[in-house]
């Protein structure tokens, strides 16, 4: 009995390692592609829909910008879901559970083994238990961090009087009207020009080739402290695999504004891009592709850009879409 004792404690302390495992792992995975930078004070709502971004998306996932208090949070908004219980560490622990169970059943203790069908049944009901705790933790700090704002009046589908006419720049880079709807607290919509759109496009190659050459420089100037942070890591990453991240040939598809508004002396603009690009890893000492498809490839993702009074516009943020 105590052999097994120990067994059954073996077993479950498996169990959490694989969990917090894949923790890391997730987290990792997260920081290639993803959703990442800020949006000012609409980090934490989800972006507009927009014609080339039509489906409903998240806030910003990973961000330096600090967690509103729920004093300052807006209600949820129709669409914007928050993650399942068993997304996040919810999930990654029960996958732990579940992983470790197999774990042991494989190697004869565990789920079965020395406690035949008994000790099953024991510590399925023991693995339910911790489950129902973990899930209950995690409602109830859950419950109060629902993130978002009321949908923005100038996005996709806002209703148009004829006498407002859809502005346009180029390459088909829509333009929604602007100042329809409710804005976040503190903050005011702004009106874009063609200008501003085209910096825009520029910005998207632009970031592009620098990030493929991995020139910091020119990261720092298109890009907040914050963006350069994260290239920088990546690209660090990439350099200790032996690997070379190879971006070209970027062409813009299709864009619309789905947010412009101003926060104090800062404005932001969020835009989604729906563009061509070949986009592939290469082994640095070969040359050789190890990742991805010598031939374009659409990505549809959001990018935020923001500016200081007077100043240049910046990326802060990238989310896909």
């Amino acid at each position: 009995m105590v052999r097994f004792g120990r067994i059954r404690f073996v077993a479950l302390f498996m169990s959490l390692f694989v969990g917090l495992t894949l923790v890391s792992t997730d987290f990792a995975e997260a920081r290639r592609g993803g959703s990442f930078g800020s949006r000012g004070t609409r980090t934490w709502q989800a972006p507009a829909p927009t014609r080339t971004a039509p489906n409903p998306n998240g806030p910003v996932e990973r961000t330096m910008t600090p967690t509103p208090n729920t004093a300052t949070r807006q209600p949820q908004t129709v669409g914007q879901q928050r993650p399942g219980l068993f997304n996040g560490f919810g999930g990654s622990l029960m996958r732990g559970l579940l992983v470790g169970g197999l774990i042991g059943m494989l190697l004869g203790y565990g789920f079965g083994g020395m406690a035949g069908a008994l000790g099953f049944l024991v510590q399925l009901l023991l693995v339910g238990l911790i489950a129902s705790f973990v899930i209950g933790w995690l409602r109830s700090r859950r419950e109060p961090a629902a993130a978002g704002g009321a949908p923005y009046g100038g996005g996709f589908g806002h209703a148009r009087n004829a006498s407002e006419p859809e502005q346009r720049g180029r390459a088909g880079f829509t333009v929604p009207p602007i100042g329809g709807g409710a804005a976040a607290p503190a903050t005011q919509d702004i009106q874009l020009d063609k200008a501003d759109l085209d910096t825009f496009e520029r910005r998207l190659a632009e970031v592009q080739k620098a990030f493929a050459d991995e020139d910091h420089a020119a990261l720092r100037r298109l890009s907040t402290p914050e963006m350069v942070s994260y290239f920088s890591e990546e690209l660090a990453d990439n350099a200790k695999r032996g690997l070379r991240n190879e971006v070209r040939d970027v062409h813009l598809v299709s864009a619309d504004i789905a947010e412009a508004w101003r926060e104090g002396d800062t404005d932001y603009a969020t835009a989604a891009f729906g563009y061509e690009s070949v986009d592939v890893m290469r082994d640095r000492a070969t040359g050789a592709i190890v990742e991805g498809d010598d031939e374009l490839t659409e990505t549809t993702e959001l990018w935020t850009f923001v500016r200081e009074r007077g100043g240049d516009w910046k990326l802060s943020a990238i989310q896909e879409a």
